[in-house]
């Protein structure tokens, strides 16, 4: 397959009309395929199926510390969660709350509850500046972007680099600004580049001198453990050690969850920080609610009852998601592999390959897709305000469809990203003729 560039006009207009011709026959299939969000399939939901079955009304309903679990109480979470859940994030069982099931609802508290009063450390509540900011690593992930849209928090995108966010313009920005008070980040399999965060990337945010005393690292741990290889897992130095050599450990707001391990919607989530900030946080936590889900909580804990039964059921995950990917990656390289327009990520972990387009590509690749069948993320949402500068970037969820589905969606996408390409390839010949020598 030649370069598209190299083409001459007479020859993408050939190219047009053929792809068109493919095009109409793929919008006749009548075809209605997902792969707009990273969703667990429902053969990854059936691995957890047994938790189910954990208990039946004669079972005690009590923890081994003496809990009795449908009762209110245990602000931070049953003990044995705790326990068993810290050693999967890397924490002391001190310095996590087990929560419910969605750590976006514990990000979106975490934010609301500095607005309204402040963290330790700082003069006054966030909500009380006039403006503040937050550094957003970008492709990120849109739901982050939403929480700081919805609480009117300027946001600073940051390009990634091929080892995390761009840490010299991070470190200039957070040692001038005050009213810069945080950041996104996913710095394992990143969303939605698959990029692990380098030593050194993890290190000089440990290292930063921020000019706000209570800025805060909002560390969004989704994909620890949600490797696709066993031989060629990427490795994260933890970030929370290297803070506390600094006496710095406050800085950091740790997040993750099972929704991608047990259950989606009925899963646990956790929180990870200093014990100034666990003190804070429960304190806040006593006022908002009378206890956790104490049930879902102890159901997770005796299905998996200890670290490497997790690490095992994660296996399980990686072999359906495994072929999902590969025949994505297969069709992106088999069809567009010498094309040159686009290019796309091969992660070793996560939910997701980020495709990048030809600049000015992203929203018409989305839109032909669609009216074709294939609903798709929006282009732009990996950007605040969805606004993608360079209309480039779209992120492909290949969890969720099964795998000949998946094969359609991707032979169709690929098409797709060809006649764009064609398409903004013949706009800037004619542009170019228009333009005066």
């Amino acid at each position: 397959m030649p370069e598209y560039q190299s083409l001459s006009t007479q020859e993408l207009l050939d190219l047009e009309r053929q792809l068109q011709k493919e095009y109409a026959a793929w919008q006749a299939k009548g075809l209605q395929l997902d792969m707009s969000r990273g969703k667990p399939s429902t053969e990854q939901l059936d691995l957890s199926m047994g938790m189910m079955d954990i208990f039946s009304s004669q079972h005690p309903m009590k923890t081994d510390s003496g809990v009795d679990i449908r009762n209110y109480g245990q602000l931070e979470g049953i003990w044995e969660a705790r326990e068993l859940f810290s050693k999967v994030i890397g924490v002391a069982p001190e310095e996590m709350i087990v929560c419910g099931n969605s750590s976006l609802i514990v990000m979106y508290d975490t934010v609301a509850r500095a607005m309204l009063h402040g963290v330790p450390g700082g003069r006054k509540p966030w909500g009380r500046y006039e403006k503040i900011k937050f550094l957003c690593p970008v492709p990120g992930y849109d739901r982050h972007f939403s929480i700081c849209e919805y609480f009117d928090i300027d946001m600073i995108p940051i390009p990634m680099k091929s080892d995390g966010p761009d840490m010299d313009l991070i470190e200039a920005l957070v040692s001038k600004d005050e009213t810069i008070k945080g950041i996104w980040c996913v710095p394992k399999y990143s969303n939605p580049q698959g990029i692990t965060y380098s030593d050194a990337v993890v290190r000089r945010f440990a290292n930063l001198k921020p000019a706000a005393p209570d800025f805060r690292i909002f560390w969004d741990n989704a994909y620890v453990i949600h490797h696709l290889y066993d031989d060629q897992q990427d490795h994260l130095l933890d970030l929370f050690t290297e803070l506390k050599k600094n006496g710095k450990e406050s800085m950091l707001y740790m997040f993750a969850s099972t929704s991608k391990i047990s259950f989606a919607g009925a899963g646990v989530s956790f929180l990870a920080s200093s014990l100034e900030n666990m003190v804070a946080i429960t304190k806040q936590l006593s006022v908002q609610t009378i206890g956790p889900d104490k049930i879902n909580q102890l159901r997770h804990v005796l299905y998996f009852q200890n670290v490497e039964n997790i690490y095992e059921h994660m296996r399980k995950h990686a072999a359906i998601l495994r072929p999902k990917f590969q025949v994505v990656q297969e069709t992106l390289e088999r069809e567009l592999g010498d094309a040159g327009i686009g290019r796309w990520n091969n992660p070793r972990g996560g939910y997701f390959i980020c495709f990048e387009a030809l600049e000015g590509c992203a929203k018409r690749i989305v839109s032909l897709c669609k009216e074709a069948g294939v609903v798709m993320t929006s282009a732009g949402a990996t950007h605040p305000y969805g606004r993608d500068p360079q209309d480039s970037v779209i992120r492909i969820a290949p969890s969720f469809p099964p795998v000949e589905e998946l094969r359609q969606a991707a032979e169709l996408f690929s098409l797709c990203v060809k006649l764009a390409s064609v398409e903004k390839l013949l706009a800037q010949r004619a542009a170019e003729e228009k333009t005066p020598a």
